[in-house]
């Protein structure tokens, strides 16, 4: 119903749009890097090949190219050193597993069970984190193309240069020329950011403008639904980027801690303005609709236009300060509205109100390219645009006034750097990569028992199927999700790849270009689906049959069968070998993230009030860390609600409170550094107590399914008048302004945990709703609401 107006919006927020679709552009830098690696390297060995030995097979040549692929797909360290150093040596597993797979090739049964061994152990060492996976990839891939190409073991000398080459290719164009730097990807980040809370509010928008008339359609709500998800999805990327690197500040005055908060802050305050708006489109439970006064509308959707003009791209500071206030003028009225009957249309004021304040104390803390001392890194910080205006992209900087404390970095350097050898928790008693490595030896050899059956010289695509569904997976829904799209996938490239095939004939420099098209795009949308590199690979096989002459529609046809079979070979074993539940999976997860964030409050709570701990911060806060990379793998198939409560709980829902959770309770954990204080125990640590508790509450519905409406125990309750005792206590004791400011930035932190918390726990029957229809708010449903505190920022 709002889609003309969709359309119109987008082409006139075409920039905006843009810095949404690829945030950080990291899809595009892993695919043209690994693409210009694969031209450089086949293009060195090329010359090499025709200047001393023109008689050498042209596999060579895609031996080489894989290489560097390959090298470029599997390292994922978190700093620039480790990389290079983790690409580096890959050339020695590489290298072994090549030689080995070059005088197996003839023996079919040495060939397979060596197969089987080399499978087993590349997934067993994925136990000592991104380098061992790097290394079991590095060794697996070679010794698979080993047996595809049919190589010789008197072509080991030009496949040990094709190794050679093929990573440093990728060492010296990932590493050195086109090194990434963590500046300037942040603010690539923080744009893309921006511009998902652009998309979110104008599909906000859409529905507001429905509200006088008939209503909006369910494809309306679908829309804002799908609107907060990608904005959830780029929140999770900053976090990804701030963890990958080891400075404390990637851009001189600004703290990573406090970016990482900003964000949150922005996006908690984003999702609470879809709901309210969700729950004002749709009738009351207890009664008819409300007719809407055109009036009230008009003056949400002016509240929300300026909201949109602030997160606009290109925008400077003064308009985005000048738009901010705009949106809360526009709504000032309604919130201060306190008439019975008017509560949703006062909750959606608030929450408008809440991000316009979000985006305000963003862009007013930012710091002034004349104010942020040294050289830039990666051009211009997110507080400024080049020729020294202000930058729009401050959403996300340095806390509020309120919070703001003058404390060291973050931590040095050296304590960030993870140990090379960290294997992962062991669940049910077996580690997770040694329960796979069994799973993935026994898938192996089903595939090859019944590949031989069908065709002998093929089997490998069978096995290399059932590795590659195992790899980054955890549970068995996992692996199922990844096995039909690599089957859906692989009979979609065998269309595409007839096509192809049709299309090149016997032009071998059109198929080398096509064939480097199609590797481009199934790098640049791996991320995005693993069917889509399933399908661009099969495509780009037909090209690479083509060029070795053995293309035939018999042999694509065959691929998918083989695929099929290895995709149901890594389902037996999954569901019959070391069984283990995706809901399984995903409540180890969340019990262990639930546990490292109790203990960083406890511990403190503790340091706050004067009490000894036993746990440093930096151990506890890594811990913490650890577990919610964990949990964010485990998530990824879990993408069907939690609670009959439809679009309004899920696994992801889920997910993103307990990284905002993460997320405070790492900055209440660096505050607590600088601050004690023994009187103030009476009232902080019932509050922080209080806070935990729900926490608890909230992991039991998430992992046990505990609900209210099931007859179990609500298990949350607002710590609200809790906080605010802490609160009023700090306003009044400390005599020094900013110790009285560090201490209600903890009080806030501990707030902003607390409604994360409940209101999900609202949300899954978990807590009383107070945020309802009826009655008076409350100050826990005024919190809810998004009303802003005076004291606290909050």
């Amino acid at each position: 119903m709002a889609g003309d107006g969709r359309r119109g919006r987008r082409s006139f927020d075409l920039r905006t749009w843009l810095a949404g679709v690829d945030p950080g552009l990291t899809r595009l830098r892993l695919a043209a890097i690994a693409v210009t690696s694969m031209i450089a390297a086949v293009a060195v060995v090329a010359v090499l090949r025709a200047l001393l030995d023109p008689s050498e097979p042209v596999t060579v040549l895609l031996f080489t190219g894989v290489l560097a692929m390959v090298s470029n797909l599997a390292v994922n360290e978190p700093t620039l050193p480790r990389r290079r150093t983790t690409t580096a040596l890959l050339i020695l597993p590489a290298a072994a597993s090549t030689v080995a797979g070059a005088f197996v090739a003839p023996y079919p049964i040495a060939s397979a069970v060596s197969f089987v061994v080399v499978m087993v152990v590349a997934v067993w060492v994925r136990r000592y984190g991104p380098r061992g996976f790097a290394l079991g990839m590095a060794a697996f891939m070679p010794f698979f193309f080993t047996q595809f190409l049919k190589v010789a073991p008197a072509q080991v000398p030009w496949l040990l240069v094709a190794v050679v080459v093929g990573v440093a290719s990728t060492l010296l164009l990932r590493g050195v020329v086109f090194a990434e730097r963590p500046a300037r990807t942040l603010r690539r980040m923080v744009t893309a950011f921006r511009a998902r809370a652009h998309a979110l509010v104008g599909e906000i928008d859409d529905v507001l403008v429905e509200l006088p008339r008939e209503g909006p359609d369910e494809g309306d709500l679908e829309s804002v639904r799908k609107a907060r998800a990608r904005l959830q999805e780029v929140a999770l990327l900053v976090e990804d980027a701030l963890e990958q690197t080891t400075a404390g500040r990637v851009w001189p005055g600004l703290d990573d801690d406090t970016l990482a908060l900003r964000v949150a802050d922005a996006e908690l305050a984003l999702e609470r303005l879809s709901v309210v708006v969700r729950r004002l489109a749709l009738p009351p439970a207890d009664g008819p609709p409300e007719p809407l006064d055109p009036v009230v509308v008009a003056a949400l959707r002016t509240g929300v236009g300026h909201l949109r003009t602030a997160l606009g791209a290109g925008t400077d500071q003064a308009t985005i300060l000048e738009a901010a206030a705009d949106a809360r003028a526009a709504v000032a009225g309604l919130v201060a509205d306190t008439r019975a009957g008017g509560e949703r249309v006062q909750r959606t004021a608030f929450a408008i109100r809440r991000v316009a304040d979000a985006i305000h104390h963003a862009q007013l803390d930012a710091p002034s390219p004349a104010s942020a001392p040294g050289p830039r890194e990666a051009g211009t910080p997110v507080g400024g645009t080049p020729g020294g205006a202000p930058s729009p992209d401050g959403l996300a900087d340095r806390p509020e006034p309120e919070s703001a404390v003058d404390m060291p970095e973050r931590r040095p350097a050296e304590d960030d750097v993870r140990p090379e050898e960290e294997p992962p928790r062991p669940a049910g008693g077996i580690a997770v990569t040694t329960r796979q490595a069994v799973q993935v030896g026994v898938a192996a050899t089903l595939a090859i028992v019944v590949s031989e059956s069908i065709a002998p010289q093929r089997w490998y695509w069978a096995v290399i199927a059932a590795f590659v569904v195992f790899a980054g997976t955890n549970s068995r829904g996992d692996l199922l999700t990844r096995g039909w799209g690599r089957v859906v996938g692989t009979i979609g490239g065998v269309v595409a790849g007839m096509g192809l095939a049709a299309l090149v004939g016997d032009d071998q420099v059109l198929s080398l270009v096509l064939l480097f098209v199609g590797v481009f795009l199934a790098l640049y949308l791996v991320r995005i689906s693993p069917a889509m590199l399933a399908f661009w690979i099969t495509a780009v096989l037909a090209l690479v049959y083509g060029l070795i002459g053995q293309f035939s529609v018999e042999v694509l046809l065959l691929r998918i069968e083989e695929t099929a079979i290895g995709a149901a070979a890594s389902v037996v074993a999954a569901f019959l070998v070391l069984p283990r539940g995706t809901r399984a999976a995903f409540g180890e997860a969340v019990s262990e993230l639930v546990d490292a964030i109790d203990q960083v409050l406890a511990d403190a709570t503790d340091r706050l009030v004067g009490r000894p701990t036993t746990t440093s911060r930096r151990e506890g806060v890594r811990a913490m860390d650890d577990a919610l990379v964990t949990l964010r793998q485990r998530a990824q198939p879990l993408a069907v609600p939690l609670a009959r409560r439809r679009a309004r709980s899920s696994y992801q829902r889920g997910l993103r409170v307990l990284v905002v959770c993460d997320v405070y309770a790492r900055s209440l954990a660096r505050s607590a550094d600088h601050i004690t204080d023994p009187s103030w125990a009476a009232t902080l640590v019932p509050a922080s107590e209080q806070v935990r508790a729900n926490l608890d509450g909230l992991r039991d519905v998430l992992v046990r399914g505990k609900r209210a409406s099931d007859g179990g125990q609500v298990r949350a309750r607002s710590a609200e008048r809790l906080v605010d005792a802490a609160e009023e206590h700090a306003a009044r004791s400390a005599d020094d302004p900013h110790r009285r400011t560090a201490m209600l930035g903890v009080a806030r932190l501990l707030r902003r945990i607390d409604q994360a918390v409940v209101g999900l726990a609202v949300d899954l029957g978990a807590a009383e709703d107070l945020d309802s229809d009826d009655g008076d708010q409350s100050p826990s449903t005024a919190a809810s609401a998004g009303v802003a505190n005076t004291r606290s920022g909050s």
